[in-house]
């Protein structure tokens, strides 16, 4: 009889099995590593996309969509209410609450949480990773060396108006006037916001450390208006078949859709719009793809932008050539 990944010896010890190159592990045989990690935007669309991969042949996910192992220092969020759906599913549960209860991150055993996918896909989808240091992020890609990285892009206004929405509902902001500029940029000034605000920083730090090979940045304006193209785009990089239905799933299903959101009214979001508007250029500049009309939709000019960058490439250079 084989014994469970991660068990007791006989002095009350954990240990682990003997080998940790694809031997079973938990009665399963895959590799110990995950395969992809989806990484954000929180109110960007990871939720439709864990659905979709969750019910595509081609994949085995977590019973928990969000691990945040890398971000809450490996205290994995209690999951006693996490339903498995399957053998490996149990046993993954069984694993990750003895690897959370760890005061320390470990790449290797967090890596065998993903033999249960068998010969299958699988990653981890947290979009508070989106708001790794530098450090981690170089940490988990030089372990992972062969990691996909994907990023779900939105409109900072817009997803940062989700978010606040998402906060009060669920309790977690305080409620406010909504109605009032200022009070909303208050909120928008909570680090659990400003950190998640900021497309363009968060790019480019994972950028610094994956492959481009094994980077993509999506759109989360494809999510509304073409949603199969994009799920066809994901699930081709992943190195899934985009042919293949997600069970009963649509492309267009989406859960989040319908929840209830805070009213905005022009005079914030031209407030919002303002508080963002480097962001926004920032992101139409270094994203492209859809984020290249960000800054049109509240009235900015890239060519301002742009002359910025360049008014401040010449001064750096003058300030250089004084120096020499």
């Amino acid at each position: 009889m084989r014994l469970s990944w991660p068990f007791k010896s006989r002095n009350g010890h954990h240990r682990h099995g003997d080998d940790h190159n694809g031997e079973e592990l938990n009665g399963f045989t895959g590799d110990p590593y995950p395969d992809f990690l989806c990484v954000g935007a929180q109110k960007a669309g990871t939720s439709w996309l864990y659905r979709q991969l969750e019910s595509h042949p081609d994949f085995w996910m977590p019973p928990i969509k969000e691990l945040h192992y890398f971000d809450e220092l490996s205290r994995v969020p209690p999951v006693r209410s996490a339903r498995a759906r399957d053998e490996a599913g149990r046993h993954f549960l069984e694993n990750v609450r003895w690897l959370s209860a760890r005061s320390h991150l470990d790449l290797e055993d967090y890596g065998r949480l993903f033999a249960s996918k068998r010969s299958l896909i699988s990653g981890d989808i947290t979009p508070a990773y989106s708001t790794l240091t530098d450090e981690i992020i170089e940490r988990v890609v030089t372990h992972f060396p062969n990691l996909k990285v994907v990023f779900l892009a939105r409109d900072p206004v817009e997803r940062a108006w989700s978010q606040l929405s998402m906060g009060v509902r669920l309790g977690m902001i305080n409620k406010f006037d909504a109605t009032d500029p200022e009070e909303v940029v208050c909120n928008l000034l909570i680090p659990g916001v400003l950190a998640r605000s900021h497309p363009s920083k968060i790019v480019a730090r994972w950028k610094r450390y994956v492959r481009p090979d094994n980077f993509r940045v999506y759109f989360f304006d494809d999510l509304k208006e073409n949603p199969a193209e994009l799920r066809r785009s994901i699930l081709r990089f992943l190195g899934g078949d985009p042919d293949k239905p997600s069970g009963g799933l649509k492309p267009h299903d989406n859960n989040d859709s319908g929840r209830e959101k805070l009213r905005l009214t022009a005079k914030v979001r031209d407030r919002m719009a303002q508080f963002f508007e480097h962001e926004l250029k920032a992101c139409a500049s270094e994203l492209g793809g859809r984020a290249k009309s960000w800054p049109a939709r509240y009235g900015f000019s890239l060519l301002l932008f742009f002359w910025d960058l360049l008014d401040d490439s010449i001064d750096l250079l003058l300030w250089c050539d004084w120096i020499c």
